[in-house]
C-alpha cells in the first residue's frame, strides 16, 4: 500500500512538470510578438521592452520580498558578466528569428547545453567521460543536419542563431559559477535590470515611437517573460530539475505551431531530423549528469538546460527558501 507521503510526492512531481509544460509553452509566444514587431521596429527596441517591462513586473516582488542586505550581490562582477552574456544572446536570438523561422532558431540555441559539457573541462575543471563527449559530437552532428553546409546556403539567421546559443552556452558556465550566492529571484533582479539599464542607454539611437498597440505587444513580452519565470521557479520546486530537464524541450512544439499558425513557417523534414538528435543527446546528457547529482554544478547544468532562453539563475533549483 503507498504511502501517503508517496502519493504527495507523485502529485508534485505531476504538477512540476505540467508547470514547466505552461512555462515552455509561454516563451515563444512571447518570441512570436518580438518576430512580429521586428517587421516595425529595430531588434535593440524590442529587446530594450523585453528587459524593461520585464524588471517593471519583477521589482516590485523583489523589493518587497528581500531586504537591503539580501539585495547586495556576493559577486557583483560576474553578475555582470552574466548579465551581459544574456543580453547579448537575446539581442543574436531576436535577430535571429526576426530574419528565420522562431523553430529553426531556437533548434540551433539548443546546442548550448552541448557546448556546455564540451568546455566543462576548460572553464569549470570538470571530468568529462567517453559517454558524455560522444553525445556531445552526435548533437553537434544534429546541428550539422539543420545548417546542412554545403547542401544549402548558410544565411544570416543562422549564423546569428548559432551566435546565441554559444553566448547562451558562456551564459550558463557564469550560471554555474554564481550558484548559491545570492537568492534566485535577486540574480534574476540583477539580470533584468542590467539588461534594462543598458538598453534603455542604447534604444535612444533606434528609437521608433510606437503605436499603443504595438506598446501593449511589447508590454507582453514582458509579462509573458515574468509568467514564465513564475511557472518554471513553481516546478523547480515541485520536481527534481533532473526529471524535469527533458521537458524543456518541449519549447519547440509551441514553436513550430506559432511559426506555423502565425507566419506560414514550418521546419522541413532535414530539420526535425537535426532536431531529434540534439533532443536525444541533450537527454542523453542529462540523465548522466542526474547520475552525477552529488557534483554541485551537476544540477545547474540540468536547470540552464531546462530554462531555454529564460533569464532564471541557477540557484532556482533551491527555491525551496
Amino acid at each position: 500500500m503507498a504511502s501517503p507521503d508517496a502519493g504527495h510526492v507523485k502529485q508534485n512531481t505531476t504538477s512540476g512538470i505540467l508547470l514547466i509544460l505552461v512555462a515552455m509553452t509561454l516563451v515563444p509566444m512571447m518570441d512570436g510578438l518580438a518576430k512580429l514587431l521586428s517587421a516595425r521596429y529595430p531588434v535593440m527596441e524590442i529587446v530594450w521592452a523585453r528587459y524593461f517591462f520585464h524588471l517593471m513586473i519583477l521589482l516590485p516582488v523583489v523589493l518587497s520580498r528581500y531586504n537591503r542586505r539580501d539585495l547586495l550581490p556576493k559577486r557583483p562582477l560576474l553578475q555582470v558578466i552574466r548579465g551581459g552574456l544574456l543580453l547579448l544572446s537575446t539581442i543574436l536570438f531576436f535577430a535571429a528569428i526576426a530574419v528565420m523561422p522562431i523553430a529553426d532558431a531556437l533548434a540551433l540555441v539548443f546546442v548550448s547545453p552541448l557546448l556546455v559539457t564540451a568546455l566543462s573541462p576548460f572553464l569549470l575543471g570538470e571530468t568529462i567521460g567517453p559517454r558524455r563527449w560522444a553525445a556531445v559530437i552526435v548533437g553537434f552532428v544534429g546541428a550539422l543536419i539543420i545548417i546542412r553546409p554545403g547542401i544549402a546556403d548558410i544565411d544570416t539567421g543562422t549564423v546569428l542563431a548559432l551566435s546565441a546559443g554559444i553566448v547562451y552556452a558562456l551564459y550558463m558556465v557564469a550560471t554555474r559559477k554564481l550558484s548559491g550566492t545570492a537568492p534566485p529571484l535577486i540574480t534574476l533582479a540583477y539580470t533584468a535590470l542590467m539588461g534594462a539599464i543598458a538598453m534603455s542607454a542604447a534604444v535612444p539611437f533606434f528609437w521608433v515611437a510606437p503605436t499603443l498597440d504595438d506598446l501593449a505587444m511589447m508590454m507582453a513580452m514582458g509579462g509573458l517573460a515574468a509568467l514564465g519565470h513564475y511557472f518554471l521557479i513553481k516546478a523547480v520546486e515541485r520536481a527534481p530539475v533532473s526529471l524535469l530537464a527533458p521537458f524543456g524541450y518541449s519549447e519547440i512544439v509551441m514553436a513550430t505551431l506559432i511559426g506555423y499558425v502565425v507566419f506560414g513557417d514550418f521546419p522541413d523534414n532535414w530539420t526535425w531530423a537535426g532536431v531529434a538528435v540534439i533532443v536525444v543527446s541533450g537527454i542523453y546528457i542529462s540523465l548522466r549528469e542526474r547520475r552525477r547529482k552529488d557534483h554541485p554544478a551537476a544540477e545547474a547544468t540540468i536547470v540552464a538546460q531546462a530554462q531555454g532562453l529564460l533569464s532564471l539563475s541557477e540557484a532556482e533549483m533551491n527555491a525551496r527558501e
